[in-house]
């Protein structure tokens, strides 16, 4: 899987931490920062999304202090379906039932061990296409339909 990964400064040392590790398996595309020096997660969490909506990634993983201001910005653009996750239940049922393909992660949050446990869930989930599902997705892109 082709994965765009983005960080703020807060979440900049986790996003460096979990771009090796998923680079063993697949192709990382690093869209920032590249340092840990200040800076705004606004730029990131569209720089992710584009990179999702474009086709340069097919999902993208991000990374802020919290995870709420880059999972709310990367929601602004209409297409992109992020979640800030700490618990792996979420990060997988968010693909499967939601077809999430950004998941954001709290750097001041989340240890590395759990990091990494939530961004294997998040690319091993596939979403399920169950008729349920679908039916409330599609309800999820009227309303994003209405409001753009």
């Amino acid at each position: 899987m082709k994965l765009a990964v983005a960080s703020d400064h807060a979440g900049f040392a986790l996003k460096q931490e979990l771009a090796a590790l998923l680079r063993k398996d697949h192709e990382v595309v690093d869209v920032g920062a590249f340092s840990a020096e200040p800076s705004d997660y606004p730029d990131f969490a569209e720089a992710v999304g584009r990179a999702v909506l474009d086709g340069t990634a097919e999902r993208g993983v991000l990374v802020c202090g919290s995870g709420v201001g880059a999972s709310v910005a990367a929601n602004k653009l209409p297409g992109i379906r992020a979640a800030v996750c700490h618990d792996v239940y979420s990060a997988h049922q968010g693909v499967e039932h939601d077809d999430m393909n950004v998941l954001v992660l709290g750097g001041r949050i989340v240890g590395p061990a759990l990091a990494q446990e939530l961004v294997w869930a998040f690319v091993g989930a596939r979403f399920s296409g169950e008729e349920r599902h679908v039916r409330r997705l599609e309800k999820v892109k009227a309303i994003e339909k209405r409001y753009r």
